[in-house]
Formats: structure tokens, sequence, C-alpha cells
């Protein structure tokens, strides 16, 4: 008799609006401590209505005191707490991610799905939180409606996570040259394809033998051409595109790159396993036999190859080199690497000629950090400028040789965030931190933490899916 009377008042219990009230008001109360915005307090008023004083119809679709609802009325209940929930869910703890590209091949491969955990280094609260759910910046079924209102603009704000970026993390964030965004050719840069157009206008000039002008002149003319000729859109950081690579250096570090390999504070970083470059393979004469590069997992697309040269040029981990030198008809194996700065100089961050970088060998860069200082001056203004102009927000001018920030000559620059330098494992195709520059703290989104699905583009269901791939943790 006992046991029933205490079942029954743990049912009884459980059942207690005031016991329902104080699970609810706990649990959003060490939310609203989370996320450091005591503002949100106020919202204890409305479970307190909810649960006790029940003076507000909050669920205004149904009437109140009915027993019996409509199916439609228990799928719209339904429906409302699976958006709140996953939306919640998304923003402050994990979300699914595709890897589209082949940049961190093989690592990661094209058709693998991601979660991406948010909690790793704090979620970044949203920019723009005025949004279409599920959406990232473009309508469902719409080629250039935008998914958000900017009629509220948050600063930036990342809350409390268990650690900070680390060097060699898989990291997702925000493209940072994505501010700008030409709608017909969205999956391209607009800053180089604003300088690849200001090139065009030059080697014009070059043919007609016109007096040349500096290249920030042509860039100012392909800008103009640009913006009047397409139609733009303009993204604030959360509504960029999301991108995947490797943190290679965090802030504070130095970066070098010679013949490929990758150098931080005078240290060679380790061989990833799976990492890639570009090879020369050359043949006898006739092609390698496709299964042979099936089981090497060398993707269709990956497969160059020059009949009139007896050519391959692939992308290949280190066990795949010493597995085609194998092969019988394989005469070399040889190493791309770019060592002719002249073409890369307006292609290759910081985009000048004054520094002899390609993507194969690159700095020494320094990492900006969030209040260090760093001396200026207009010969390493080109690394740092769009830190201080675009991602801080301060108005810089170069006049007469002498640096201007918002109107004051200036010598030296503190920095207000945190930068990070990106590289794809696939190190000749990937666009990352060596064409575009710094990650700004604030486009970091999280840490792609394990794959739950695998899909080879190549092959027929069932055999597409990677079984071996699925629910493996990042590396």
């Amino acid at each position: 008799m006992n046991r029933n009377t205490s079942t029954m008042t743990v049912k009884e219990l459980l059942k207690s609006r005031y016991f329902r009230f104080g699970l609810v008001a706990l649990l959003y109360t060490l939310w609203v401590i989370w996320l450091d915005n005591y503002w949100f307090l106020l919202g204890l008023i409305v479970i307190f209505d909810m649960h006790i004083t029940r003076k507000v119809n909050w669920t205004f679709w149904k009437k109140r005191d009915v027993k019996s609802y409509k199916k439609s009325t228990e799928w719209i209940d339904a429906l409302i707490f699976a958006v709140i929930a996953a939306t919640l869910i998304r923003m402050f703890f994990i979300e699914a991610y595709t890897i589209p590209t082949s940049s961190m091949e093989k690592s990661l491969l094209v058709g693998d799905y991601l979660f991406v955990s948010k909690v790793s280094y704090g979620p970044k609260l949203p920019n723009t939180p005025l949004s279409f759910p599920f959406a990232h910046h473009t309508m469902p079924l719409t080629s250039k409606t935008p998914s958000y209102l900017e009629w509220i603009k948050n600063p930036y704000k990342r809350i409390a996570g268990f650690g900070d970026v680390k060097r060699n993390d898989v990291v997702v964030f925000n493209f940072p040259a994505g501010d700008t965004v030409i709608w017909k050719m969205q999956d391209q840069d607009y800053y180089s394809i604003v300088r690849n157009y200001a090139d065009d206008l030059k080697m014009r000039d070059v043919k007609q033998g016109s007096k040349l002008k500096s290249f920030n002149r042509y860039k100012a003319e392909a800008r103009k051409y640009i913006w009047d000729n397409f139609d733009m859109t303009v993204r604030p950081p959360d509504k960029r595109e999301n991108y995947i690579k490797r943190c290679v250096a965090i802030p504070g570090d130095s970066l070098v790159i010679k013949h490929g390999q990758v150098f931080i504070n005078g240290k060679e970083q380790k061989h990833f396993e799976k990492m890639q470059y570009n090879y020369f393979v050359k043949t006898d004469g006739g092609k390698i036999n496709s299964r042979h590069l099936d089981k090497m997992n060398i993707a269709m697309a990956d497969r160059n190859f020059s009949p009139a040269r007896s050519l391959y040029q692939m992308p290949l981990t280190q066990e795949n080199v010493e597995r085609i030198k194998q092969l019988p008809n394989v005469i070399s194996v040889t190493r791309y690497e770019n060592t002719n700065p002249s073409l890369a100089s307006h292609y290759i961050f910081p985009f000048t000629p004054d520094f002899d970088w390609t993507e194969d060998n690159f700095g020494p860069l320094w990492i900006a950090k969030k209040g260090a200082t760093v001396k200026l001056t207009t010969q390493n203004l080109p690394i740092y400028e769009r830190i201080i102009d675009v991602y801080e927000g301060h108005d810089l001018e170069v006049r007469d040789d002498k640096i201007f920030i918002d109107g004051n000559v200036s010598n030296k620059y503190t920095f207000n965030m945190d930068y990070y330098f990106m590289m794809g494992d696939n190190r000749h195709s990937s666009a990352d931190s060596r064409f575009w520059g710094f990650v700004p703290e604030d486009h970091i989104v999280g840490k792609a933490v394990f794959i739950w699905l695998s899909l080879d583009k190549d092959k027929r269901f069932p055999g597409k899916i990677r079984w071996n791939r699925l629910f493996r943790s990042i590396h």
C-alpha cells in the first residue's frame, strides 16, 4: 500500500504544474546565464503565466480547456515544437554540414555528411536573428531571394564553449571574402573576379601600347564595371558561405611554406596521412588501368590524362604515390610546385608583387592576435589592410605614403580580434587562406566532429554508400 501511494505521489509530482514550472524555469535560467544576457530573465514572466497563472493564451492557434483536439491542431503543435527545438539545437549545439568540394581530400571526401559542434569553441550568436528556419542565406526554391532580414543587426558575440580553436583542428567558418557576391557567379570569389578583370584591362593596354596605370586604378575600373553590369548583394558575416578547412596557424603564430611544406614557429607541420598534393605521372604511352586507380579511391574527375604527352596530373596521398610508382607502365612521378611568383601576385595573398609568394612558397607571415600591436608601413599594409578596414571597421587611407586610420596618421595598429590561417588538406586544389588571407574569430562557426553519412557520386545506390566512413570521428 505504501509502495503504491509513493508511486502515485511521484506521478502526481511530475504532473504538477508547479514542478513543471520549476523545471522549465531552472533550465531557462541556466540558458540565460550561458547567454550572459540577463534581459532574457523577463521571459520567466511568460513561463510563469504559461504554467501557473494562465492569463494569456500563448498557444493562440487552439482553444483552451478543450480536451479533444483536431488532428490538424496536434500536427501544428508538433511542427512548432520541432522547428523551435531544431533551431535551438542547430544554433547552440550541433549542425549538419555537407562536403561539396575536394579541398579537404582525402581527409574528407566529396559526399561526406558531417556534424559540426557549436559548443567546441562556443556558439556564435546570430548577427541577423530575423531569418527563415533552416535556410542559410537564400530562400528555398529561389535563386537570389535572401532568407534573412537586416532590420535587427547584432554585434559579434560568442558565448562560452569547451575551448579555443587549436592547430590542426578541422574548422567550419563563414567565408571571409564572401561579403560581396555576384548573383550569377556565387561560386566565385568576388575579389578574385575584380583582380582578374583588372589584370585583363592591364593586358589590353600592354597589347595596345597604351600608357599603363597603377593596378589600383585598374581594380577601380574593374569594380565599377562589375557593379554597373551585374546584380550584386552584400551579406553579413553569419550569412556568408560555409567553408571547411584545417586550421594550420592560430593567433600569434608565424607561418612559412617552403616547397609545399608548412612550418609553424620554425617547426615542420606534421604530415597528415590523407593529405594530398598534385603530381605529374608519366607513363610509357598508355593509360593506367582504371581498377588500380579505383583501389586508390582516386575520383574520376581527378584522372586528368594527356594522351599527347602520356601524362597524368592527379592529386595523390603519399601512400598512393608509392603505389603508383610500382605500376609497370609508370615511368616517373613528380610533385607539382609553383616556383613563379610573378604569375601568382594577383591571386596569392596579399595580392601585390612586393611579396614573391606562391601557394607552395609562402611567408613568413605573422598571424594577427587580439591585443597585439603591429608596426605599420606602406610595405606591410597589404597584409593587414583588410583586417583594419573591413573586419574591424576602421576608415583606412594612404595619402602621400602616410597611413591614415579614422583620419589620423598612424604607424601602428592594435588588433581587436583573433585571426586564423586555414588550409585544405588537398593542398593544390583548395581555395584557402593562401588565396584570401586571414579568418577572423567572428567568422568561426564550429568544429567538425564526425561523419554520419558518406555517398560516392561516382557510384550507384547501394554501392555509393561508403560504409567504412559512417560514424567516423574527424581528425
